[in-house]
């Protein structure tokens, strides 16, 4: 089975490349026309820092960064501002996944939280720093909070619909090392 495992990395990496197209796409469609009055949580985010959070080698910083980027000039946001503190973040979260797999899902809810309000708070900050035109501090609130609020049930789809688990202690990669 552990000749199979570059395979399933590669099969992993292009599943969540679909899933961040689907996202991104259903983002982009207007379901309606009125001006919202609520933002809702960016899905995109949680799911990336779950998939690094669980298992971290099937997301390397180059499809984040460049996914991410994506979404930057897809969105009009300021090119590679979010992209570069999702970048920071998730590989903060990176370094600390063998701390994380010991964790209760509450305590890496709490750290993941951390980190989204930490790059919000930092994105605010330099868009005000260089003057930029951005969205009411209540609906980035509002989305910061809602995308705190879905990451346990992205973690949850991820577990079961995806199989993006947590690796048990002692599982062993495709080169005999330890994950």
């Amino acid at each position: 089975m552990a000749e199979f495992a570059p395979a399933k990395v590669w099969i992993r990496r292009a599943v969540f490349l679909a899933l961040a197209f689907v996202i991104i796409v259903i983002q982009l469609v207007p379901l309606d026309m009125r001006p919202a009055v609520w933002a809702a949580p960016d899905i995109l985010l949680a799911a990336t820092l779950a998939w690094v959070a669980r298992r971290p080698a099937y997301l390397p910083v180059f499809f984040i960064a460049a996914i991410f980027l994506i979404t930057d000039l897809l969105f009009q946001r300021p090119p590679g501002l979010w992209a570069a503190l999702v970048v920071i973040l998730t590989e903060a979260i990176r370094k600390r996944s063998n701390n994380i797999r010991n964790m209760p899902l509450i305590v890496e809810w709490g750290m993941i939280a951390f980190g989204i309000a930490a790059i919000t708070v930092a994105n605010r900050l330099v868009l005000a720093i260089v003057m930029t035109p951005q969205a009411p501090l209540g609906l980035t609130l509002l989305q910061m909070m809602a995308t705190i609020l879905a990451y346990p049930l992205v973690v949850l789809i991820a577990h079961f619909g995806f199989g993006i688990s947590r690796p048990n202690p002692g599982q062993l990669n495709s080169r005999g090392q330890r994950i």
